[in-house]
């Protein structure tokens, strides 16, 4: 299943996410993804581990698994490159270390300008600007950003582009300016926060939703976040175990239907060539009214990935 982008392309509904894919064991994870079924792959410079993620990509290709126009592949642009002259400077470096041609699609990362870092100076620099841990940003405004983004969509070097962590009014007001309106927006989704109004403002303007962190806190508790320690597991979550039992289905893939069955995709990961496989056998089941109804009272509004925590960054507020 997939969702067709404005932008023209079809986007799968469901993807493998690279974030935490450490670097000795990312190629052999991509490539065994790929073998069972795998399409999407979401990857960000920040991420720090395209080199390897390209490895498994050009290694299923190499072995006929997979022919490059059947893969969507996704990338982010990372913070510290928000001056529209080393827009492309960042995506020739994500190209030249996936080793691939262009992008199916590349979102920014987050809406916010860090002071620029050159890429033989630190890379990915993460939170670094250049003093050792203190913040710097750069007055860059995002349509300038945006306006980059779009001449790389001219260039044919990517051919969908969309933002990332962006509230509804800094959307609503990229929509003022852009002349290629962003193809997806991917934020933090899971039934501790679910960002309704959100989602339905931007897909009545057909803008796609890609979700991460489905599973809510799981995905933060090996970052020895203490908000999500703190947080009782959905897994075990009593609404989530009870929909399970009744489907035949595990927990996570309870949450990922949750998403799917709303038109958003999904990009979990799992290192567990079973779970793997479990996440990607999602949609031959349907929710009920009312058990979307229960998901729908889970909601806190309860986020673990905020730049407040960085350095008070003020995006969410």
């Amino acid at each position: 299943m997939s969702i067709k982008l404005n932008s023209g392309y079809a986007m799968p509904l469901v993807g493998f996410g690279c974030w935490k894919l450490t670097a000795k064991d990312a190629s052999d994870h991509i490539y065994n993804a790929i073998k069972i079924g795998y399409r999407l792959f979401d990857g960000a410079q920040d991420y720090g581990n395209d080199v390897e993620v390209g490895k498994g990509i050009r290694r299923a290709i190499s072995d006929g698994l997979v022919s490059r126009d059947e893969l969507f592949i996704t990338s982010k642009l990372w913070n510290s490159y928000h001056a529209p002259a080393n827009v492309e400077v960042a995506l020739e470096k994500v190209l030249a270390d996936l080793g691939v041609e262009y992008l199916d699609l590349f979102l920014i990362h987050f809406p916010i300008a860090q002071k620029f870092v050159p890429i033989d100076e630190k890379y990915p620099p993460g939170f670094y600007c250049g003093d050792g841990d203190k913040f710097h940003f750069e007055n860059v405004p995002l349509l300038d950003t945006w306006k980059a983004m779009e001449k790389l969509v001219e260039s044919g070097k990517v051919r969908s582009i969309g933002v990332s962590n962006f509230s509804g009014a800094l959307i609503y007001d990229l929509l003022r300016g852009a002349t290629i309106p962003p193809a997806v927006l991917q934020i933090e989704h899971h039934p501790y926060l679910q960002q309704q109004r959100l989602i339905e403002s931007v897909q009545s303007r057909g803008i796609a939703v890609t979700a991460y962190s489905s599973f809510g806190p799981q995905s933060f508790i090996e970052l020895e976040s203490k908000r999500a320690i703190d947080t009782p597991t959905l897994f075990e979550n009593d609404v989530i175990t009870k929909i399970a039992q009744a489907h035949g289905v595990s927990p996570a893939q309870v949450l990922l239907r949750w998403a799917t069955q709303r038109d958003v995709a999904v990009i979990p990961k799992s290192n567990n060539p079973d779970r793997a496989l479990q996440n990607l056998s999602i949609n031959d089941f349907k929710l009920s009214d009312q058990e979307l109804e229960e998901i729908a009272k889970l909601d806190q509004g309860l986020r673990f990935n905020d730049p407040w925590d960085w350095d008070h960054i003020p995006i969410f507020i």
